[in-house]
């Protein structure tokens, strides 16, 4: 069962990576790409992330080695931001203009919906992990609170937002909200998160 559990992380890992740099490469190929702007999206540094994350959990159990604390803590983290990211894009930004979405048709799907889908399914029914203290909940919450302050300090410097419903042209009151809201979703979907740690379907 660990096996399978390395093996599907690391196709997971590959897969959500591939499409980061097959979407860059595209970009590059019709236009200029500011690495900050292009780099600046949640969905992006999410997906690496994750990638990141899960080739490492991956690669313990390959070498027959027992994840640490640290790794497991951050497997939560990631879930839980990759799970925002296939949550948001499916629900308020498909289909919508400057949504998020990238121009590859498989390179979105991977990271809009796959990897997303996968780290769910991976965190629920895979049980090679111990429980999350609610003391370290606070973690979660680190990366995204950086995010959206550089996002919106960009927006008032020099213009420029990943998404269009952090627009300051909105308003600020209006971005506000949706800062709130982000950081609500991010709350309950890591606690989420948090509490299924305690739940052990298929073990190793």
């Amino acid at each position: 069962m660990k096996l399978l559990f390395a093996v599907l992380r690391t196709v997971a890992g590959v897969a959500g990576l591939a499409a980061v740099i097959s979407t860059f490469a595209d970009t590059a190929s019709r236009v200029a790409i500011n690495p900050f702007n292009f780099f600046g999206y949640f969905t992006l540094q999410s997906n690496i992330l994750t990638a990141v994350v899960l080739l490492t959990a991956a690669a313990m159990i390959f070498q027959g080695r027992k994840q640490s604390r640290g790794l497991i803590l951050a497997r939560g983290c990631v879930t839980t931001y990759i799970v925002i990211v296939g949550a948001v894009y499916n629900t308020l930004l498909v289909g919508t203009p400057g949504g998020g979405g990238v121009e590859l048709p498989w390179a979105n799907f991977v990271l809009h919906i796959a990897v997303p889908l996968y780290v769910a399914v991976d965190w629920v029914f895979f049980g090679d992990r111990t429980r999350l203290p609610w003391n370290k909940f606070w973690i979660v919450l680190v990366y995204p609170i950086v995010w959206l302050v550089v996002v919106l300090a960009r927006g008032a410097t020099d213009g420029w937002v990943p998404y269009p419903f952090l627009n300051p042209a909105l308003g600020y009151g209006v971005v506000a909200m949706y800062g709130v809201g982000i950081a609500g979703a991010i709350g309950l979907v890591g606690a989420g998160v948090w509490a299924l740690s305690r739940v052990r379907i298929l073990k190793p």
